[in-house]
């Protein structure tokens, strides 16, 4: 393992830590304490809180490289190729006939083998 594999921490980043659990914290109990409140209003402070909760947590090291992790892997996925409609329903209809022949085979190899276990038994 290489060194720089793990992010280079801040001496803030616990501060920036702590101030994300207080934004955190600040949410549940607000919303419990202004829970007469318009349901409309709590959700916009919670978006709020929590948006300011996210540009915390993407000061800190680790915030940092989930996100670089995050965007690479939306690059990767970029890559992939996807089947077209007429794959997919060629790949769908081979999997139902081989279904198909198979619990047949199995259904005959079952009632071979029970036949052959009644005949003994009697």
């Amino acid at each position: 393992m290489s060194v720089g594999s793990e992010p280079q921490t801040s001496r803030f980043d616990t501060f920036k830590w702590l101030l994300v659990l207080t934004i955190v914290i600040v949410g549940v109990v607000g919303n419990h304490l202004y829970a007469d409140q318009s349901v409309l209003y709590r959700v916009l402070a919670l978006v709020v809180l929590g948006l300011m909760a996210l540009f915390a947590v993407l000061q800190t090291a680790r915030g940092k490289a989930f996100y670089t992790m995050f965007q690479e892997a939306r690059n990767e996925i970029r890559k992939v190729v996807w089947p077209n409609r007429q794959e997919t329903t060629q790949t769908t209809l081979i999997v139902v006939v081989v279904v198909l022949i198979m619990s047949l085979l199995l259904w005959g190899l079952d009632s071979l083998l029970s036949w052959v276990v009644s005949s003994f038994i009697g």
